[in-house]
């Protein structure tokens, strides 16, 4: 099966979240976990046995690991395999964006059969042009496997490139929305390439209506964006939304029941 049909079956199985995997300092501190690798394995693997059979889609947010270094890498490529294991979609987010060989390595690292750090899909940068992430594109078509692209995020600083208007007219976020849609055309239920669009926008400013494909909405629950917000942005019907939720859940580990419990609160209050 490709991924968007992946992915709509999981979403009506299990409800629209999405739960990010954000083992930073803060959180090791909180969960009474020394801050290194083995801080960090207990962490992520307690969030595996949380959510892996609970929800729809998983985030491992990759820096967060690799900080940790060849360990990090190895906690990331358990988790990884866990969550596969246990039902979950894995998204990773990895945000990788470059051009030619390099593109390709990237693709070959996280979308590739037979990788270790393979998931289901991975967050990607088009701002070296959204031809570059061709390899990638390419790499997931063959494997049955997707990718989301950042498109309009709502730290303040991306607004001066996102929202810049090229000659025709367009912005550059929406740019990237067209070319996401050009790829997904003909698809059913929906395509490969996801966008991620801040839930926490103010206003969005994009023409979604042809895009045919998943949105990552990151910023909901603790960042403040509530199901009306979400309604605001993406209209009333939000069939392809994704909200994710990271702190608002991690916050009652370590507890494995407690985490599980929120999740399933979090999801609950959607009602999508």
């Amino acid at each position: 099966m490709r991924f968007g049909e992946r992915l709509a079956a999981a979403v009506a199985r299990r409800g629209p979240l999405c739960v990010g995997i954000d083992p930073h300092p803060g959180l090791l501190a909180s969960w009474g976990l020394p801050q290194d690798a083995s801080g960090l394995e207990r962490f992520a693997l307690t969030c595996v046995e949380a959510f892996g059979d609970e929800v729809a889609v998983v985030k491992p947010q990759s820096a967060f690991f690799e900080a940790h270094g060849s360990r990090g890498v190895a906690v990331l490529e358990r988790v990884l395999a866990g969550l596969r294991d246990a039902g979950a979609l894995v998204l990773l987010d990895a945000k990788r964006g470059d051009i030619g060989s390099t593109m390709a390595a990237y693709a070959a690292a996280y979308l590739a059969d037979g990788s270790p750090l393979a998931a289901d899909a991975v967050t990607l940068s088009p701002y070296l042009g959204f031809g570059s992430l061709a390899p990638a594109l390419e790499a997931a078509a063959a494997g049955g496997r997707g990718v989301f692209v950042l498109a309009a995020t709502s730290n303040p600083e991306g607004a001066s490139v996102q929202r810049a208007e090229g000659a025709d007219g367009r912005s550059v976020a929406q740019a990237v929305v067209d070319e996401a849609a050009r790829a997904n055309a003909g698809a059913h239920p929906q395509g490969d390439v996801g966008l991620v669009v801040g839930a926490t926008l103010a206003e969005l400013g994009l023409d979604l209506s042809a895009l045919n494909g998943p949105v990552l909405a990151p910023g909901f629950g603790a960042q403040g964006a509530t199901v009306a917000d979400l309604r605001a942005l993406f209209g009333p019907d939000l069939r392809g939304v994704l909200p994710t939720s990271s702190r608002d859940v991690l916050r009652h580990g370590p507890d494995t029941a407690s985490l599980r419990s929120a999740a399933r609160r979090v999801r609950d209050s959607l009602a999508l």
